[in-house]
């Protein structure tokens, strides 16, 4: 079928129909790792530093066992940007497939389909993927670990982006070593909760009702294109050089009951593993509040490549939630010891944006709950 764009429009539905079915997550990776590499090619880490981690990661992991009283495993790996990002979208791909299902019909092929159809719904995809490749890419300029976003992962390994590490130590004038154990116990904890089943079907669920509550307040992103292709004042070149600008905005809306739920509940587990890092830097380290702060500035002020990825799921990484959550953990250990959040790795563990707010509340709910 030719298509009434013109030549440009019918070699691309070629182009488009002869790819794999995975073509959209090919050109996610593509593009996520040329974002990774940056202008400095991702060297290697430096010997000093991984042999540093190398020293400390057995001893976190004793740390932790004996805080949450769970036996941690204590390989991890050591990773260059590009390694984490190449994690971040197989962890993350998975958790795409109901976005596509919500969004993206299936691509049409019969005879006499709509030329339109048919390069709408070939499109969609493959700018699903770009917003990925994206999200992935700058995601890894700064993050240390995957526990920079809680969601549930497909494997338990551990890995730390090593030269991340050591810049945010130099940036910050902090000692290597308190950067690299907070680090450490950080990507640990988070392994340890997110890989269990019932905590992990926890959130997939919850992502689950996000996506659906996004689509129906927002639309998808093949009905912005027919729109945009289908105004005949548009400018079909200049939206073909920059695709992205249909891709703005598509985040989940913050106040719908799903994109709370899903809030309340990794606002909680990012509130519990920087605790929990916290207090095993502490531990093994002394008290560091000049950490402390200038992680709890990172996150407000220099996340935003972490903050891009948390939206891509609906996910905000930003606002008065967390300052709950980290209330909510505190005032928990404070009166029961870190021990009491051995319910986030059940299937029933995760509060709801009330419990968030009342700490007692969630206790209780936990505490008579079957599979306590």
């Amino acid at each position: 079928m030719t298509s009434p764009f013109g030549p440009l429009f019918d070699d691309l539905l070629r182009l488009l129909h002869g790819q794999g079915p995975d073509a959209w997550f090919d050109s996610a990776t593509q593009l996520a790792l040329s974002i990774a590499r940056g202008s400095d090619g991702d060297p290697n880490p430096a010997p000093a530093e991984r042999q540093r981690l190398e020293a400390l990661t057995p001893l976190v992991a004793r740390r932790l066992d004996a805080l949450m009283g769970v036996a941690v495993a204590s390989e991890v790996s050591y990773v260059t940007r590009s390694g984490l990002t190449l994690a971040a979208l197989a962890q993350w791909r998975p958790l795409l497939a109901p976005v596509l299902a919500a969004t993206l019909p299936a691509l049409p092929d019969a005879e006499g389909v709509d030329a339109m159809a048919q390069m709408l719904s070939a499109l969609g995809p493959l700018l699903m993927g770009m917003q990925l490749g994206s999200v992935a890419g700058h995601f890894s300029e700064r993050a240390w670990s995957l526990a920079a976003l809680p969601l549930p992962r497909v494997d338990d390994e551990r890995r730390i982006a090593v030269n991340n590490v050591a810049a945010f130590a130099e940036a910050w004038s902090l000692t290597h070593d308190e950067v690299a154990t907070f680090a450490l116990a950080h990507e640990q904890i988070a392994s340890l909760v997110l890989t269990r089943p019932g905590t992990g079907d926890a959130l997939r669920a919850l992502l689950l009702d996000s996506v659906r509550e996004a689509a129906a307040f927002q639309g998808d992103i093949v009905g912005r294109l027919r729109d945009a292709l289908g105004d005949a004042g548009a400018d079909v070149s200049e939206m073909l050089a920059h695709p992205e600008s249909l891709l703005e905005g598509l985040e989940a809306p913050a106040d719908g009951p799903a994109a709370r739920a899903i809030n309340a509940a990794t606002a909680a587990l990012l509130a519990f593993f920087d605790a929990v890092a916290l207090e095993i830097t502490t531990a093994i380290m002394g008290p560091r509040p000049a950490l402390e702060e200038a992680y709890r500035r990172h996150r407000l002020l220099d996340a935003r490549g972490e903050d891009a990825a948390a939206a891509l799921f609906g996910v905000a990484t930003q606002g008065p939630h967390h300052e709950e959550a980290r209330d909510f953990v505190a005032a928990l250990v404070a009166d029961n010891g870190f021990g009491v959040f051995d319910a986030l790795l059940r299937v029933d563990g995760l509060p709801s944006p009330e419990e968030l707010a009342a700490p007692t509340q969630w206790l209780a709910r936990v505490s008579s709950s079957p599979l306590a």
